[in-house]
């Protein structure tokens, strides 16, 4: 079993809970204005390696690692064999798997929903509940990302709901109570996880030499986020930042 993946991160500390090795894979289909990992996006770039290499790393330091494996990207969804197959190694380990997905599949196919099964936690990037500005946001609008999340909903899989606070797109406070409305009868989602935005992936847009839109957008200030956060815990749902 191949997959193409960008890299590898032995240390792991916000990807999901303790510290994890992280398998970066290659490719995304989502354009986000704020990517940190900007030089993931194509889909024939990174190295080719097969689970066996995969595991060879994490095994190395299997014994550091007390939270497990988190597959992030890029989006792990476009080789969701390779990314099974890695996983129901790693069970065979005793290990812990989390994969960090945008959800943005076609459907649930034999093969996602394989991927799913075989995944113990859900880190799920919501972008935005508008679809309108989902779509000024990434480039694409966000069904299939809902229709994922209503899976996931439907499976009882735990889910953790990321939600980037980016000024111009995601800071308005009804924004923030459409997604806690969404995801509050949601017994799946364990909590919801408020990103500040930040820039510190702006160089790798200057490394395959693309615009980055965002140069002058700021963090979001610690009111802002009290805020948005009390809009979750409101309406009971664990949320943090």
């Amino acid at each position: 079993m191949l997959g193409r993946i960008h890299s590898t991160d032995s240390f792991g500390t916000v990807d999901g809970p303790g510290i994890r090795f992280i398998v970066f894979m290659q490719g995304c289909v989502m354009r986000c204005r704020y990517c940190h990992n900007r030089d993931t996006w194509d889909l024939n770039d990174g190295q080719v390696v097969t689970v066996d290499e995969v595991m060879k790393k994490i095994l190395a330091v299997k014994n550091f690692l007390t939270g497990g494996v988190t597959v992030s990207g890029g989006q792990p969804t476009l080789q969701p064999e390779f990314v099974a197959e890695l996983f129901k190694a790693c069970h065979k380990e005793g290990i812990h798997t989390c994969l960090d997905t945008n959800g943005y599949v076609k459907g649930i196919s034999p093969a996602i929903a394989d991927l799913i099964d075989v995944t113990d936690l859900h880190l799920l990037d919501i972008k935005h509940m508008n679809n309108d500005m989902h779509e000024k946001l990434t480039w694409v609008k966000n069904d299939r990302v809902l229709n994922f999340a209503h899976y996931l909903q439907e499976m009882n899989k735990p889910t953790w709901v990321r939600y980037v606070i980016v000024d111009g797109y995601t800071t308005k406070e009804e924004y923030a109570e459409e997604l806690a409305d969404f995801v509050a009868p949601m017994k799946n989602v364990e909590k919801v996880e408020l990103l500040p935005y930040h820039s510190l992936g702006i160089h790798k847009w200057d490394l395959v030499k693309d615009q980055y839109d965002l140069t002058d957008v700021k963090p979001p200030s610690e009111e802002l986020m009290q805020r948005l956060k009390k809009i979750f815990t409101d309406r009971g749902i664990n949320a943090s930042y």
